[in-house]
């Protein structure tokens, strides 16, 4: 909800309100729904658009705090939530005054609205969330997971961005060991090594992880080397592969001697002495399955900082005390490194730049640590969901790929985030046995104790009142702790599908969603996952939307990211309303904003920016002037009788051709609408408003409405094509340019007797006005005029006319002229 006065955040709305208004004017209903709108149509004449807002998360918690100008853990938690309802009821605010200035058609007062922190909204996804409880899709784990110090809270994989510029620290480490050779069974090899040190040679590059490490990973099939190395002191064990690659660290391979070598497996089950080594497992969940029965050190608190546990491992003497309140991607890893060496352990240390996640709300690494969280098991519903993937519309048809490999890639969902702003987990602690209860029968109580006295009752009633003599029964007495974990703010919004009305027959309860590339990986998962995880098991799995529509990035003119710090941020509201320095920035107002967003290729990443604003206010005032032309002229003229208007029909071969490209103008409107491809629409429209009616029918027949009767037949043939245009041309550009409609609409006197116009349907034009032979017979008249035009143009450009209308035209054809065409054409 926070930095919505960004072009995709425009882009976004303007691309939704264009779809509605489509649709309205057509009479063809629709249900749209995205994270903070849900559109769903009541009857043939009238539609209900719910507008709403997504009010939980980080981006709204760390505004509150910014606005306290104190730190999280300074605060009561009921301090954070209090200002942070406050920061989302002024953002929302904000956001509706700024959608009214983009033209999005919507009721906005209190009572349309809904806001994912209202009571009802809150208890529906409680209710799912119960009925995914029910299924036994959620459980809690003590395990590995992605934690982002910046956020200070668990991430799922959906909300990771991988960036390819990460530089690491690496450091390559020896670790004495301490078994003897002998167990491996070979005495020859304990005859070769005698009774010297051996040490096993380490990688890593997150060295903040060795205070933790119960094991080191090595391989049963690959062969090792025990080799002695000039540069090192001692035997190290090593992959003999990797021989060549570690010549920077142990001198080249013919400097290096291979002592002995033996299989990977003959060193599974021996014993290593020291402090550091290679291999944290509760921060590396590829290799900490085996040891999770043995329990896990984790030295690293819910700030990314060392706890003073560290100090267990890392002794006093050796610098354990400085570790503690170190941030470990900072300071704590420099540390690290600094007693490695400081012990004679360290080897050498690497500068590596590597592909490494970051956490894609804050763009700050992450770290993976084990904690316990809550997870959605997501094995038992993900072919479901994939199933149901196919009956579903995608646009960009490619899109369809990306979300169904995402889907398909997950396994489960850590819906947990340890933030104080959001909806609870409500589980419940009995702290003697150390067990989390979250079971349906315990939540049936909650939420009946909830949807009475509110969702924070949570954070604030006595943990008692959510107890059941049953669970006091069965774990006897203790003290009792509700659960802190708030729900992954998708949970939130994955929920707003129900906020429709179930549709009989299976349908899709929502006909369209609209979002940027990004949610490939958030929303359109989290709506698609909460819907077939709570589906009847006997039901045909059925996704809550029917069409996906994707859109792009907004970048700036140079193809470049925006961003505050680069200074290239182009605001939707400076388009509007201009900047400080209007010629600098002018103000285009907002039809020119959504001309751009319809102009452009959506579908992919786009551009914005002054050259770009200005072609795009370029071609809004072309169609614009064409319009006024059109209403200047109409304005002078009764309306026609049927006899008169027929004229067009049947006997002008002009007015016969510009209705024939109306008509075609307005079948590429409807099929463009339809399809979604806007960019294809205003193209064909402007192409009209150039060429068919500025270029030529304005051209051609300015003499007959300037100089004629108005009361003539050639007039009034004229102006009934030209009101026949503008009334379609109107309902082709109203739902990207409203506000131009609802002016034409507003200057055309009489016939605008209604408030607004899009009260009126779009009537298409009937297949009589497809008219090929017109458009034959003008193809060759617009051949001859186009070679007159030209020598006219060269004339002129040679001082022999100052005005086309001093020459005269002598059009030379053969005796078959007829059927062979134009043989020539002079001026004189």
């Amino acid at each position: 909800m926070v930095n919505s006065d960004w072009q995709g955040h425009a882009l976004n709305k303007i691309l939704k309100d264009i779809v509605n208004r489509f649709h309205v004017s057509i009479g063809q209903l629709r249900s749209v729904s995205e994270t903070r709108f849900e559109l769903e149509t009541k009857s043939d004449n009238m539609y209900s658009y719910l507008p709403g807002w997504d009010c939980h998360g980080l981006p709204i918690e760390n505004k509150a705090l910014q606005d306290l100008k104190e730190d999280l853990h300074s605060l009561l938690a009921s301090t954070i939530r209090d200002a942070a309802r406050m920061t989302a009821e002024r953002e929302m605010k904000i956001q509706r005054e700024e959608f009214e200035k983009f033209a999005i058609m919507a009721d906005w007062s209190k009572e349309s609205t809904y806001r994912t922190l209202d009571h009802q909204y809150e208890m529906r996804q409680l209710r799912i969330f119960q009925k995914m409880v029910s299924k036994g899709l959620i459980y809690r784990d003590y395990r590995p997971v992605y934690f982002s110090p910046s956020s200070r809270s668990a991430l799922a994989e959906a909300e990771l961005v991988y960036r390819d510029d990460h530089v690491s620290h690496s450091v390559y480490v020896a670790i004495p060991l301490e078994s003897t050779l002998e167990s491996t069974g070979s005495s020859k090899l304990m005859q070769i090594i005698g009774q010297e040190s051996i040490r096993l040679l380490v990688w890593t590059t997150t060295p903040w992880t060795l205070s933790a490490n119960m094991g080191i990973a090595v391989h049963p099939d690959l062969v090792y080397a025990i080799v002695r190395s000039p540069r090192q002191s001692g035997l190290l064990v090593v992959a003999k592969d990797r021989l060549s690659a570690l010549e920077r660290v142990l001198g080249s391979t013919e400097e290096v001697d291979i002592v002995a070598e033996l299989p990977g497996s003959r060193l599974v089950g021996l014993s290593y002495r020291g402090i550091f080594a290679s291999d944290a497992p509760s921060s590396n969940s590829s290799d900490l399955h085996g040891l999770l029965s043995s329990g896990m050190l984790c030295h690293v608190d819910g700030q990314g900082k060392f706890s003073r546990h560290v100090m267990d491992v890392v002794h006093r003497e050796l610098g354990g005390e400085s570790l503690a309140g170190l941030e470990v991607l900072k300071g704590g890893s420099k540390a690290i490194v600094k007693i490695l060496e400081d012990c004679g352990a360290l080897l050498a240390v690497e500068r590596i730049k590597h592909r490494y996640p970051y956490d894609w709300k804050t763009n700050e690494p992450v770290i993976v640590t084990a904690t316990s969280q809550w997870f959605a098991n997501l094995d038992n519903i993900k072919e479901n969901a994939l199933t149901a993937l196919g009956e579903v519309t995608f646009f960009p048809p490619t899109s369809r790929n990306r979300l169904a490999a995402f889907v398909r890639s997950r396994s489960e969902w850590c819906i947990s985030r340890q933030r104080v702003w959001g909806v609870p987990i409500p589980s419940l602690h009995h702290v003697p046995s150390g067990t989390a209860v979250l079971t349906p029968a315990s939540l049936s109580h909650i939420l009946d104790v909830l949807d009475k006295n509110g969702v924070s009752y949570w954070w604030d009633g006595p943990v008692g009142e959510f107890l059941t003599p049953e669970l006091v029964a069965e774990y006897g007495e203790g003290e009792w702790k509700k659960g802190t974990d708030t729900m992954d703010v998708w949970f939130d919004s994955g929920t707003s599908w129900s906020m429709l009305a179930e549709r009989e027959g299976g349908k899709h309860r929502a006909d369209i969603c609209i979002e940027g590339s990004d949610q490939h990986r958030g929303w359109f998962q989290s709506q698609l996952l909460t819907a077939i995880g709570t589906a009847d098991d006997n039901t045909v799995p059925v996704s809550p939307y029917g069409t996906l529509i994707t859109h792009g990035m907004v970048l700036d003119e140079a193809g470049k990211k925006m961003s505050k710090s680069l200074g290239n941020v182009v605001s939707p509201l400076t388009v509007i309303n201009g900047g400080a320095d209007k010629k600098r920035d002018p103000a285009y107002g907002a039809d020119v904003l959504r001309l751009w967003a319809a102009t452009v290729e959506y579908w992919r990443d786009m551009s914005i920016g002054p050259t770009v604003l200005a072609q795009t206010a370029e071609s809004m005032r072309k169609i614009r002037n064409s319009a006024r032309f059109m209403l200047g002229n109409i304005g002078s003229t009764a309306p026609q009788d049927s006899e008169t208007a027929s004229c067009g029909k049947e006997g002008f071969r002009a007015e016969r051709f510009v209705m024939n490209e109306l008509y075609k103008l307005e079948k590429t409107a409807l099929e463009g609408y339809a399809m979604y491809n806007f960019p294809r629409v205003m193209v064909a429209l402007t192409n009209f408003a150039n060429i068919t009616l500025s270029s030529l029918y304005f051209d051609i027949t300015k003499d007959v409405l300037y100089a004629n009767d108005g009361h003539s037949i050639e007039r009034r043939v004229v102006v009934d094509i030209l009101e026949r245009v503008l009334r379609t041309v109107t309902s082709v550009l109203a739902p990207v340019l409203p506000y131009l409609a609802e002016e034409i609409h507003a200057h055309r006197g009489a016939n605008a007797s209604a408030r607004s116009f899009f009260t009126h349907k779009w009537e298409p034009l009937g297949i009589e006005w497809e008219d090929h032979q017109a458009e034959k017979d003008m193809g060759r008249l617009l051949t001859v005029r186009n070679a007159v035009l030209s020598l006219l143009e060269k004339a002129r450009g040679d001082k022999k006319l100052k005005s086309a209308l001093e020459a005269q035209v002598v059009i030379t054809l053969p005796p078959d002229g007829r059927q062979a065409g134009v043989c020539g054409i002079a001026t004189a």
